[in-house]
Order: structure tokens, then C-alpha cells, then sequence
């Protein structure tokens, strides 16, 4: 039980790595406040985490609404008393992103996710440090992408975007650790379980069937085969507890070797 007692909210916590980590965090003990745009998929994991034995509530919350975040955290602490992680997954969907070149994108598709990105992983990670520098401690969390260090094509703003929250991993640790909160990230290489790697084939993957994509997407790590949801759930559990009290300031490297050190 790594994440005994402690209370976590999970922003896009329906989507699949947020729901993945919803469900680890569960099992590890956590009180969990998950939220996201729609809420019918949040309950659905809501549901699934109590079923298990876990805590769970479900709220609507758009993570690019200051006022909605800040009263719902106000909400959570009225609840249990204080948040000890913030975690973000939030996503968007890439089908108006993927597939053109940026020669012919414009200034409005490609600043797109760098907007949504940054400003929601910054509203989240803000408002949750001004609640746990009281406490002088918390973990802050988000989960990037391989583009954000590396080179991609016909992803438009995306790498930027990833990259842009590495940074700002880096800068909420520089001035938060002192108060005791930890500022992490993860960057896992794409997995076919979500729906992204699914957008990424349709607009991608021209002339492949879906198994030679999957293929080529195992071609690139250096166990020959794709990462789970589950790893990267199950890393984040490690990373959002005591166990990993020497980390801040860092994206953990999950790319299975596709991205060097």
C-alpha cells in the first residue's frame, strides 16, 4: 500500500493512462478525486476503483477553467483536508493535429496543443501547490510524450507542447522543492492501448495494416515489444510516493530505450 491515506486527484482521468493510474493509485491505498471534461467516463473508473476496495468520486472539471479548478480542489480539501498529489493526464484529441505537414499548418492548429497542454498542466500544478506549500509537502505530476526530445513527423504543435511541460516540470521543482513539493513527469513511448496511437495510425500510417504498425512501434524499443498501461500506471504509483522522495525536478525516461539518456 505505497499511496496509504494519501489524497490524489487526477485530471483527464478518463482517459487511459489517466484511468490506468486511477485504478494503481486505488489499489495502492489512495483517496482518489478524479475528474475530466465528461464526466460519464470518469464514473465509469470511479466505479471500477470501488469495486476493487478503492476510494473514488467523479466530478466534471475542465482543467482549462481556472475557476472550476480552484473550486473544485477547494472541494476536495473540504473533503479530506488537503491533496497530497496532483496528477495530470489530461489529452486532447490529435484527429485536427496528426497527419499534416508544417509547411501547410496553420498558426491556429499548430498552437493548439501547446496551449491546451501547457495551460492546463500550469493551472493544475498551481493551484495544487498553493494548497500543499502549507503542508510543505505533495507530489506534482504529468505524463509527457517521446516527441517532446525527439524528432517526429506530422505531429504538428505536439512535440513543442510535450516539451514545453518538461520545462515546466523542471521550473515548478526549482522554486517548490524548498516548501517540500515534488515536481515530476513521465514519458512513456507510445502504447497501442490508447487511442492516440490509434489517431497516430489512422493519419499516419499509410499503406500498414494496424499489426505491421504495431509492429514497427515495438521495432523501436529495445525489448522488441510496446509498453503497457500498466507499466506506466505502476511507475507512477513509485514515483507518487515516499519511495521516491529523491526525485523531483525530472521526466522519468519510459521509452523502453527508443529515446537515449
Amino acid at each position: 500500500m505505497l499511496l496509504k491515506d494519501k489524497v490524489a486527484v487526477i485530471y483527464g482521468a478518463g482517459g487511459a493512462i489517466g484511468s490506468a493510474t486511477a485504478r494503481a493509485f486505488g489499489s495502492e491505498g489512495a483517496k482518489l478525486f478524479l475528474t475530466g471534461r465528461l464526466r460519464a467516463p470518469v464514473e465509469a473508473v470511479a466505479k471500477a476503483v470501488v469495486s476493487a476496495g478503492g476510494s473514488a468520486e467523479a466530478a466534471e472539471v475542465d482543467a482549462l477553467d481556472e475557476e472550476a479548478v480552484g473550486k473544485h480542489l477547494q472541494s476536495v480539501i473540504d473533503k479530506a483536508g488537503r491533496v497530497d498529489i496532483s496528477f495530470n493526464a489530461v489529452g486532447i484529441p490529435d484527429t485536427k493535429i496528426l497527419g499534416v505537414p508544417l509547411v501547410e499548418m496553420d498558426v491556429e492548429r499548430f498552437s493548439l496543443p501547446i496551449t491546451t497542454y501547457a495551460r492546463s498542466y500550469f493551472l493544475t500544478a498551481r493551484m495544487a501547490a498553493r494548497r500543499m506549500v502549507a503542508n510543505k509537502s505533495g507530489v506534482i505530476m504529468t505524463v509527457t510524450a517521446l516527441p517532446s526530445r525527439s524528432g517526429s513527423r506530422l505531429n504538428g504543435g505536439y512535440g513543442p507542447a510535450q516539451a514545453a511541460k518538461e520545462a515546466l516540470t523542471r521550473d515548478l521543482s526549482a522554486e517548490l522543492a524548498p516548501h517540500g513539493i515534488r515536481v515530476v513527469g513521465l514519458r512513456p513511448r507510445g502504447m497501442p492501448e490508447t487511442s492516440t496511437m490509434k489517431e497516430a495510425f489512422d493519419a499516419k500510417a499509410s499503406g500498414m495494416t494496424w499489426e505491421q504498425f504495431q509492429a514497427y512501434l515495438a521495432s523501436m524499443t529495445h525489448p522488441r515489444r510496446a509498453m503497457t498501461l500498466a507499466e506506466v500506471a505502476n511507475m507512477a504509483v513509485f514515483m507518487a510516493s515516499d519511495k521516491a522522495s529523491g526525485m523531483t525536478g525530472t521526466t522519468v525516461n519510459l521509452t523502453m530505450g527508443s529515446l537515449d539518456d
